[in-house]
Formats: structure tokens, C-alpha cells, sequence
């Protein structure tokens, strides 16, 4: 699958996939392997439910490593050390607030495979991202959303 996509990404969120990848690599392929051959022990595998399974969680990891190779193939790294701009970046922490609802949150700007915004990682990608990327903090952001206008201010930009 060649694609030319390029996956901006924090050191952080990086390095987690890399250590995925290599336990999935070293510990969960050899799981699968034991699993695998144990159901084979027991026999008539047409009808066994126990290959079955093992035969779906060795694909599954198969294609999740595949996965995670072709993202950090395409990864590039954000500078997160301080060049003197004071912007909302990947890799920078956000306080925003959303004007509508009176609501303050703080959000790492991640890349979009390291997003998790119940645990304060929101995506570059996201709607909210793309628009108070490049904003400072004292600035208003205003965008259309499906129910009509999103405004935010941003607070504060933490490096």
C-alpha cells in the first residue's frame, strides 16, 4: 500500500508506536504461535473453534503491525523545542475555551494516530484542531460547524 501521506507525529506518540510494534513483534506473534499450535493439538481444525480464533488474533496482529509500520514509514517527527513562536503547533498544549458553552479544556495537539481527546490529545486533524493551529493565545477562533458557527479562544500555549 504506497502512499505518500505524511503522518505528523510527537516524539512521544512515536516512540509508543515503536514500542508496540516491537511487542507485538517479539511477545504477541509467538503468543498467536503457541495458541495456534495448540488448537491444532487438538485435532479436526474444520470444526475447531479454538484454531478459529487463534487464526483471527494472528491476523489481527499481522495487520496492526502492518499498520504501524506503514504510519512510522511515513512519520515525521515535530520539533518541539522552543523556537520562539508562541502559536498553537503538534506537540503543544492548549488551553482553550469554547465561547458557546462557557467550557475551558486543555488539549495536547497531537498527530492524528495519537489522538485521544477524553485523555487531552487532540488531533491536528480534528475540526477544532486545524483552525487554532497557527493561532495565538488572546486570539478568537471562529468556524463553521455543521449546527453553525464554533468560536474558541485560546488562553494559553504551553510548550
Amino acid at each position: 500500500m504506497a502512499t505518500n501521506k505524511i503522518n505528523e507525529m510527537t516524539r512521544e506518540g512515536y516512540d509508543n508506536l515503536n514500542a508496540e510494534l516491537e511487542h507485538l513483534i517479539t511477545v504477541v506473534r509467538k503468543e498467536n504461535a503457541a495458541r495456534l499450535k495448540e488448537a491444532i493439538s487438538l485435532g479436526d481444525i474444520s470444526e475447531n473453534a479454538e484454531y478459529d480464533a487463534a487464526k483471527d488474533a494472528q491476523a489481527e496482529t499481522e495487520e496492526r503491525i502492518s499498520s504501524i509500520e506503514e504510519i512510522l514509514r511515513t512519520a515525521v517527527i515535530v520539533d518541539e523545542t522552543d523556537d520562539g513562536d508562541d502559536t498553537v503547533q503538534t506537540g503543544r498544549t492548549a488551553t482553550i475555551k469554547d465561547l458557546e458553552l462557557d467550557i475551558i479544556s486543555t488539549y495536547k495537539i497531537v498527530g492524528t494516530t495519537e489522538a485521544d481527546p477524553l485523555n487531552g490529545k487532540l488531533s491536528n486533524a480534528s475540526l477544532v484542531g486545524q483552525h487554532i493551529i497557527g493561532h495565538k493565545a488572546g486570539d478568537i477562533v471562529e468556524f463553521a460547524i455543521p449546527d453553525g458557527m464554533a468560536r474558541y479562544e485560546i488562553l494559553e500555549v504551553k510548550r
